[in-house]
């Protein structure tokens, strides 16, 4: 089933439904829509328990402008970001040259997935990488780098003495 949305018709024969008392699994039976698509709408949109159709409709075409838009990387502009990693450019300072120059603007992770696909099929473009050794690694979070201190006594395990603090040694390094 293909993805319709509502049209300004249909949000006002909502609204005239929803008016006159009928309930939203009516009303999409009537319009032929699921029932979620109803309440959605119904949702988002109404403000003060009242639903406005004519508001609803802006409010759509405002999210469906402000929508972000997939890019499609064309033959064209591939081959230029495979000269400009050759000439020995970084795919941050490609996608910078390539919105500079009014060509596109792409994220540099978009430049880095191009190349290891080429990578992939069997290309080199990823050896005129500034570090073509080291494979690309996204980082989401940071690990432990600090090192482990060998046989670690745990501070429940101590003797009971300790507590009492009264020999050289017992009291804690960081007070």
């Amino acid at each position: 089933m293909t993805y319709k949305q509502l049209t300004e018709s249909e949000r006002y024969q909502i609204f005239s439904l929803k008016e006159a008392g009928f309930t939203q699994r009516f009303i999409a039976t009537s319009l032929k829509r699921n029932p979620s698509t109803i309440s959605r709408e119904l949702r988002r949109n109404q403000q003060a328990q009242e639903y406005c159709p004519q508001q609803a409709q802006c409010k759509a075409l405002e999210r469906r402008h402000s929508a972000v838009k997939v890019i499609k990387v064309t033959f064209k502009i591939r081959t230029l970001i495979k000269q400009l990693i050759w000439k020995g450019l970084s795919p941050e300072q490609t996608v910078g040259y390539l919105k500079k120059e009014n060509i596109i603007s792409l994220h540099h992770e978009t430049v880095y997935r191009l190349i290891y696909q080429d990578k992939r099929e069997g290309g080199d473009l990823w050896q005129h990488l500034r570090i073509a050794k080291k494979p690309y690694r996204k980082r989401y979070g940071s690990y432990e780098r600090r090192g482990k201190i060998k046989n670690r006594v745990s501070i429940e395990k101590r003797p009971k003495i300790v507590d009492k603090r009264q020999r050289l040694g017992d009291w804690e390094g960081d007070t």
